[in-house]
């Protein structure tokens, strides 16, 4: 097909060109940075905490009145729940993964040294790692003899310590930093004697390209009037448990408040809620701005055909087919789709750089723009079918009339 005549025409009709090519390359943009930023949602939502999920469930409890035996209370009440047929152990702590809230410090290699990397901190006695079904690839855990009181307010830190493999790694990049020394401060060192594989941090977001496993162990028992319970249950016993669990607490006292008690999958939706809230918006936005491209190429495409009704007829009656008709419309729009897409895509890289250099978001795969520009191509083409059919249907005869 000859474009001279195409682009002649593109010429006379610049504006409406221009306007359609321009929100070609804008919604090309956004659109595959929404999709990059669904991708890393979906990603981030779906990666694992490392503990055995299915058969997890926690609560709050908080005491109320006298709580001078606080720590006798809370030994009573994990040696109680472990009786609890179908609970395989228990832990009370001062947070576990992807709960929401936590504590966090900076770890240097070296007294005085800037922290190379920050962590969390779980407090946990010789029952953690079997109950959170935490898998140990390095050393060994914490034992009873390590464990020592810990309230709200202590400023203190243990001589040992568990770390996750990506924190070892962090620290000592050169070797698994087993039997290391890690420093909280100049003058608090802490040992690794072990590593386990995984262990999610509270935050859902926290971590970027290491996952959120930058966690460490501490052997502490929590003591404090408001703490967190943590049960292992057997497989398929998990909704029994969480009711006799709670029975059998109150039965010990009522001088208590048993709250939040959600099972791991009711923790991990409650904490991406918000980034499948984000997903949905962005994934909305993408599909709006698709749309209201589409409709108005085809408004445009429309009102082009209305313009050009005589010179179509008298293309029909010099001996042009329909085909040719539609052969028209489709370069005619290819030319302005792939215009805009070529603009789109440099679009989508610079602003998806912007996203890096100012939020810190990982780059963009360059598949998503390959895919969204075939993808724009496609719909352009779709969307010239009907008015371009329409065009092709134009009897010489009626275009001719008048004339």
């Amino acid at each position: 097909m000859d474009l001279i005549p195409i682009l002649k025409a593109l010429r006379r009709n610049k504006v409406g060109a221009i306007l359609i090519g321009l929100q070609m390359a804008i919604t090309l943009a956004v659109a595959c940075n929404c999709l990059s930023v669904i991708q890393q949602y979906v990603e981030s939502s779906t990666r694992p905490t490392g503990i055995d999920e299915a058969n997890i469930f926690s609560f709050t409890n908080q005491w109320v009145g006298n709580s001078a035996d606080v720590a006798a209370r809370i030994q009573g009440d994990l040696s109680a729940i472990r009786q609890v047929p179908g609970v395989v152990d228990v832990q009370s702590t001062n947070s576990f993964p992807l709960r929401g809230g936590g504590w966090g410090w900076g770890l240097a290699v070296k007294p005085g040294q800037s922290p190379v990397s920050s962590t969390t901190l779980y407090f946990v006695d010789e029952h953690g790692l079997n109950t959170y079904g935490l898998k140990l690839v390095a050393g060994r855990w914490l034992g009873a003899d390590e464990v020592t009181d810990h309230g709200m307010h202590d400023t203190s830190f243990p001589p040992s310590i568990v770390v996750t493999a990506d924190l070892a790694h962090r620290l000592y990049p050169n070797g698994n930093g087993l039997g290391q020394l890690v420093y909280w401060t100049a003058t608090a060192p802490s040992r690794i004697v072990g590593v386990v594989e995984r262990a999610q941090t509270p935050w859902a977001s926290f971590g970027g390209g290491d996952g959120g496993s930058m966690s460490s162990f501490l052997p502490y028992h929590f003591i404090n009037t408001a703490t967190f319970y943590v049960v292992r249950t057997r497989p398929g016993q998990r909704a029994g448990v969480m009711k006799a669990v709670q029975e059998r607490l109150y039965s010990l006292s009522r001088q208590r408040i048993v709250d939040n008690v959600r099972t791991f999958a009711e923790t991990r939706s409650f904490a991406y809620f918000r980034a499948r809230a984000t997903a949905v918006l962005l994934g909305s936005l993408a599909a709006l701005l698709l749309g209201i491209t589409v409709f108005g190429i085809i408004g445009l495409t429309m009102y082009w055909v209305g313009q050009r009704r005589r010179h179509i007829g008298m293309r029909r009656a010099l001996g042009a087919r329909r085909l040719d008709i539609l052969g028209y419309f489709h370069t005619e729009n290819l030319i302005i789709a792939g215009t805009g897409v070529l603009l789109g895509f440099g679009l989508g890289i610079a602003s998806n750089l912007w996203l890096v250099s100012y939020f810190e978001m990982p780059r963009m795969n360059a598949a998503y723009i390959g895919w969204g520009a075939l993808i724009i191509l496609a719909l352009s083409q779709a969307a010239v079918v009907w008015p371009a059919l329409r065009a092709a249907s134009t009897s010489p005869a009626i275009a001719t009339r008048g004339l």
